[in-house]
């Protein structure tokens, strides 16, 4: 399948439009500093400059910044400066409604996608991700039913629509509330005519899991880089806040960063994330066999990297196929783990830009189906909240490996575009943490040296579906 490459476009009102209006001269930048520096200094200098500071980005011991073309050099040569890097822009990724979707076909639905991946093993155990947060950095959830102020807290706004009250933290886009509706939705309502399914309820994987909104990206799809890595510091610093328990991340977004894992900005964050002991799980992108790689940050080797499969219309994983649409990865570097992610319905926000660009998607009137490996990731976060609630101690590295450890390989596809396989959700529930294979992963520690302007690539970041 094909992927609907979104071209960067800042709302009205927004930071990058602001920008827009300063000298041509002034540039955006990214800012780290060594740890132990003066980070108030180098703040100080950037205003004493004609710079202001935009954003704060404590987890790369840094701020976002615009500044004077001609300050970008003296700024990278002040005491304890890792590095100043062009802050780039970038987007979520969706599938091109030209393909449209299959009204009558059951698979997609989450009673079949939760049969699948046995799911109602855990629920009929008591296992419905209760107790557990997820971050979601998407386009914000709408309030949708299935989707309540029960079960959807709101963490910031970073988007361009920070400043519209009416849009705040709401999903303009129609991307984020799809994902959250995956993860954790939950009604009682009986499903719309057209819907196939064994069961009058809608259930997202993690029913009673909680989902922490940061929304980054503006009716468009468009997001800036700093502004995802902003939401990933917010998760790694309150994850346990009052109130809070916030250990699953779920990333549907990805770049095509020309650096590699190790020195990316973007990468670093993730893994920072995940040596706080978040499990951070992160789509493998939807440029199918046209980039090779990994999208970033799932090219992370911490992070569980997703990609996504199909049915075929039956449960065993055994004649499962591979889309298109799926990025594989290499032998260096692949998908740890497939979740179903062809024509996977979930909640409809009417009027959003996926609503309205993909008609034929629309099931009802609440539920819409979409295809990628975003669909796939929610699915694989909801699966981390429910093995989570079961598994309260375990850390990030051993639930990656439960995860990897069980999952099932299916014949038709190598090992570098499926990974161990379809995960299994009734084989990792029986699995103790102590058991999983690997307790600790070995890999060098990603540095985030290099820049922000290499972490864009061409401009193109995904969030798949």
């Amino acid at each position: 399948m094909a992927v609907l490459a979104l071209v960067a476009v800042c709302a009205a009102g927004s930071p990058a439009a602001a920008a827009a209006t300063r000298p041509t001269a002034a540039v955006r930048v990214v800012v780290a500093l060594e740890r132990g520096a003066d980070l108030a200094a180098a703040e100080r200098w950037v205003s004493s400059s004609e710079g202001s500071i935009d954003r704060q980005l404590p987890i790369v011991n840094g701020f976002a910044a615009t500044i004077p073309a001609a300050a970008v050099t003296p700024l990278r040569g002040l005491a304890g400066v890792r590095s100043v890097s062009a802050n780039a822009g970038g987007h979520l990724m969706a599938v091109d409604p030209a393909l449209g979707y299959d009204r009558t076909a059951d698979e997609g639905s989450l009673s079949f996608v939760g049969d699948t991946i046995h799911a109602p093993d855990a629920w009929r155990a008591g296992i419905t991700g209760k107790g557990i947060d997820v971050a979601l950095i998407d386009s914000g959830v709408a309030r949708v039913p299935g989707l309540t102020s029960g079960n959807v807290l709101d963490g910031p706004d970073l988007s361009f629509e920070s400043q519209h009250a009416d849009v705040r933290y709401r999903d303009t886009f129609g991307h984020g509330t799809h994902m959250a509706s995956i993860i954790a939705g939950r009604d009682a309502v009986t499903t719309p005519a057209g819907y196939a399914s064994s069961t009058p309820t809608f259930n997202g994987v993690a029913p009673d899991a909680r989902i922490v909104n940061l929304k980054v990206a503006a009716a468009d799809g468009s997001a800036d880089v700093s502004q995802v890595i902003a939401a990933i510091g917010w998760v790694a610093q309150h994850a346990h806040d009052s109130g809070l328990n916030i250990r699953v991340l779920n990333l549907s977004y990805g770049t095509d960063s020309v650096q590699g894992a190790a020195l990316d900005p973007l990468s670093y964050a993730v893994e920072q994330a995940w040596r706080r002991g978040i499990v951070v799980v992160v789509a493998a992108g939807n440029d199918g066999t046209t980039r090779q790689e990994l999208a970033n940050p799932a090219a992370n080797p911490y992070v569980i990297a997703v990609g996504a499969e199909d049915p075929n219309n039956t449960q065993p994983a055994s004649d499962d196929l591979i889309p298109a649409f799926a990025q594989r990865g290499t032998t260096a570097r692949h998908v740890d783990v497939v979740a179903p992610g062809v024509h996977v319905l979930g909640l409809r926000v009417p009027n959003s830009f996926v609503d309205q660009n993909n008609p034929a998607g629309r099931v009802g009137t609440r539920f819409i189906r979409g295809s990628g490996t975003s669909q796939a990731t929610a699915i694989v976060s909801g699966a981390a909240a429910l093995l989570l609630q079961k598994y309260p101690t375990a850390t990030p590295d051993q639930l990656k490996s439960m995860l990897t450890s069980t999952a099932n390989p299916f014949k038709v596809a190598k090992t570098i575009w499926q990974g161990t396989g379809l995960i299994d959700l009734h084989k990792a529930l029986a699995l103790q943490p102590a058991s999983a294979p690997v307790q600790v992963q070995q890999f060098a520690a990603a540095t985030g040296r290099g820049t922000l302007e290499g972490a864009r690539g061409n401009g193109h970041v995904a969030i798949g579906g």
